[in-house]
């Protein structure tokens, strides 16, 4: 889903530039009054591991190609501030080293695979997260179809950044289709791949992933109350 140089008026790629850089701009000045250093390294491997889960792609039509996006996973493993800016960190890899979208496309390109789940994707993993109980299993499945809507959200925004900006001829009836089938098949590719890692990370390390912190506090009551109870 990455847009190539040249498909969006220049316009439409400034635009995106602007939205993106002030969107990571936020990303970073929440993520720096966070404190959270440790999170670093993890989201180093992480971005490695997004850079090479996402490589495999397919062409779908003119103009765009299917790739898994992990944009959820990200910020549910690290939060949606250092999750974005992981996120955004393999896409300019990807666009600058590696020719996956186009360099001028490149804030286009965040928003829509790095902002999306920060700004959308994280406060629908934890309206689900309070909806769905509060157990590995429940955790696990928020995160899946968290990922999931994630998904079919960015596959509609691409599709409408193409109906508004497209500087060359192109069938939008066509790209919609094509693009919103692929990646509604891609979605739930996604939402199960999320929800296993999820899942097995927090049989694990659940340290690991930020949206398990209720889960976390709930087990720790559990290993306290004994404990108390004795005391009493």
């Amino acid at each position: 889903m990455h847009i190539p140089d040249g498909f969006l008026s220049g316009e439409a790629a400034a635009l995106g530039g602007v939205v993106a850089a002030t969107g990571l701009a936020v990303c970073v000045r929440r993520a720096g009054a966070e404190g959270r250093e440790r999170d670093l390294p993890i989201a180093g491997l992480a971005g490695a591991f997004f850079l090479v889960g996402d490589a495999p792609m397919f062409p779908i039509t003119v103009g765009t190609q299917g790739h898994l996006l992990g944009g959820t996973l990200a910020v549910a493993l690290l939060g949606p501030w250092v999750g974005a800016i992981t996120i955004a960190v393999v896409c300019a890899v990807q666009a600058l080293a590696l020719g996956d979208g186009g360099v001028t496309a490149l804030g286009l390109n965040i928003v829509d695979l790095a902002l999306v789940p920060a700004f959308v994707g994280y406060p629908l993993l934890l309206a689900l997260r309070r909806l769905l109980p509060t157990t590995v299993s429940g955790l696990a499945t928020a995160c899946g179809l968290a990922a999931a809507v994630d998904v079919l959200l960015a596959a509609g925004i691409f599709v409408a950044m193409f109906a508004l900006g497209a500087v060359v001829p192109i069938d939008l009836r066509a790209l919609a289709a094509s693009t919103l089938g692929a990646y509604a098949v891609i979605a739930v590719i996604e939402g199960v791949i999320t929800a296993l890692i999820v899942r097995a990370l927090l049989g694990v390390r659940p340290d690991l992933v930020r949206v398990a912190e209720p889960l976390r506090r709930r087990r720790q009551a559990r290993a306290l109350a004994p404990r108390g109870e004795v005391a009493r």
